[in-house]
Parts: structure tokens; C-alpha cells; sequence
């Protein structure tokens, strides 16, 4: 943040919640994935429906603070290149070690780092507009983009050519075939507007117009791992991989 602005720790909490939510969530995942215990993927598919929540609160938080980093470029290519470490850990290194059917292409990761670069370009059009207009014009381009993947645009009504659906060259923009798989992935559009909503809000962060409440910390752990969200996010699967794998091998000692 910049030196002169307040540290808005419900900001951290709020992320360090969807965080650890999303460990919980993957931790079931792997249940079924690395111990093959149907059941884990049964509670993974049932929290699915709560997914968009998390994902809402964390994409809008990292607007919230483009808005509020003293170098937003920087900062996007930071996590860029860790989103992009780890399409090379799970689509090249892991194969090569056996581990298949985990391969991340164009994660949260990666999406956040490349918003983070375009509203940092942006960012001197974005301070001139209006906020509350901003945030409007974002939401609509959102809802507009959000059936993309389907082929269309604006539920359904605009169709998109076949064409482009046949490759996935162009899968960053959220267009790909029907063999396109990714354990992780968040297309730009139509992320990048909830992202844009989240950095237009951002406005009144950076006024320090949020209620006083929102300055003040309610649970250290949750702000710690809001703090250090992309550290959380890089470790959280190799630490359940690991525990995951003692755990198959202590069974596996038991039954033999």
C-alpha cells in the first residue's frame, strides 16, 4: 500500500477467508484425487456451488488494492510469472514425474497478473472516471462477457463463430475447444471486469471513506493469510500433495 494510507485489515481477512476456503475445498479434492476415496470428490462437487462467492471476494479485493499498490505493473508481473511457475510445475514437471490430470493452464494466477498489468495501464483513464459510473460500466461488461465460454456473449444472444472454438490458442480470452482441460482456470473476460469493479471501488478505499470497523483487525490468522495470500496459494497443493501421499503410504503399510 502506499505510505500514506490506512491498512484496511478486514481487506485481508476477507481474502485470507476465501483463501482458506479454497484449501478446504481442495483438500477434498485430493482426497479423491491422491487417496481415491470417492467421497472426497462428492463434498468437492457439492461446495462447487460456493466457489463463485470466494472467487467474487478475492478477484474484487486484488481490484480494491491495484487501486491502493504503489506499483501496480510490478505487482501483476510478479504474479504473473508465479502463475506462470506454476503451469510449468503441474502441465511439465509433475507428467514427467508421473502425476497427471492436475495441470494448471492459466490459473487465478495468471489471470490476476495479467489484470493487474492492463489496470495498471489503465489506471490513470480509471482515476479520471467516475467511481460509481466505473463500477456500473464493469458489471454490465461483465455480465456481458460471462457466457463467453459457451460460445456467446450477453447470455446468449449475440452466437460467436465455431470457428474460434476449434483451437485453444485462445484460451486466456476465455475461447477453446471442447478438449480443453485445467484443474485451475479463470479466463480475462469476463474476469478482468470484476477485477476493474473491484479497482474503481477502490476509490473509497483509497479516500479512506470504508467505516472505521473495516480498519481494525478481528482475527490475526485470517489477516496473516490474507497478507500472504500468493505465498498460501503456491504452497497450499504441495503441502496437501505431501500429506495426502503419507497418508496413502501409511495405509498402504497397514493393509499389506
Amino acid at each position: 500500500m502506499k505510505p500514506q494510507t490506512r491498512r484496511i485489515e478486514l481487506l485481508d481477512e476477507l481474502r485470507g477467508f476465501a483463501i482458506l476456503a479454497m484449501i478446504v475445498h481442495h483438500t477434498f479434492l485430493d482426497i479423491g484425487f491422491v487417496l481415491g476415496l470417492s467421497w472426497g470428490y462428492t463434498v468437492f462437487n457439492k461446495l462447487c456451488v460456493l466457489q463463485p462467492v470466494f472467487w467474487a471476494i478475492f478477484i474484487v479485493i486484488s481490484g480494491i488494492c491495484s487501486r491502493l499498490s504503489r506499483n501496480t505493473l510490478k505487482r501483476g508481473t510478479i504474479v504473473l510469472g508465479a502463475g506462470l511457475a506454476v503451469t510449468l510445475v503441474t502441465a511439465v514437471i509433475m507428467p514427467k514425474m508421473g502425476i497427471t490430470g492436475a495441470e494448471i493452464y492459466f490459473g487465478i494466477l495468471s489471470c490476476l497478473g495479467v489484470c493487474m498489468i492492463i489496470t495498471g495501464l489503465l489506471m490513470p483513464l480509471i482515476e479520471k472516471l467516475n467511481a460509481l459510473a466505473g463500477m456500473i460500466i464493469s458489471v454490465l461488461l461483465f455480465a456481458f462477457f460471462y457466457s463467453i465460454s459457451d460460445g456467446s456473449l450477453c447470455f446468449g444472444l449475440i452466437k460467436l463463430p465455431e470457428a474460434l472454438y476449434q483451437t485453444n490458442y485462445l484460451m486466456p480470452l476465455g475461447i477453446y475447444s471442447s478438449t480443453f482441460e485445467s484443474a485451475d482456470y479463470f479466463a480475462i473476460f469476463p474476469w478482468l471486469f470484476m477485477f476493474l469493479f473491484g479497482a474503481f471501488f477502490g476509490k473509497y478505499a483509497k479516500d479512506g471513506a470504508f467505516p472505521e470497523f473495516a480498519y481494525k483487525k478481528h482475527s490475526r490468522v485470517l489477516g496473516f493469510i490474507g497478507k500472504n495470500s500468493l505465498w498460501f496459494y503456491l504452497a497450499h497443493q504441495p503441502v496437501l500433495y505431501a500429506i495426502m501421499y503419507v497418508i496413502l503410504e501409511i495405509i498402504v503399510l497397514i493393509y499389506k
